[in-house]
């Protein structure tokens, strides 16, 4: 089992990626499905399968789906 909570779809990106946030051009360290992302409210080009998420975008995800996370957990 993962410690770090299950989050649906993450993957590590490629390096030298930028991240795909509106605005963003930080280098890329993970990836998410576009689903979770607009979950999070964050901003990127809709036809996206995958987002990819600097750092501190991840971080603001994890954040921001944390409650959702929270309940995904209490239905195991």
């Amino acid at each position: 089992m993962n410690m770090t909570g299950n989050m649906e779809g993450r993957r590590d990106a490629p390096k030298g990626k930028a991240c795909d946030v509106a605005g963003c051009g930080k280098e890329s360290e993970r990836s998410v499905s576009a689903k979770l992302a607009a979950r999070a409210g964050l901003e990127f080009d809709d036809s996206l399968r995958r987002v990819h998420l600097c750092r501190d975008h991840y971080k603001r995800l994890k954040k921001e789906t944390r409650e959702l996370r929270e309940i995904e957990s209490l239905g195991r």
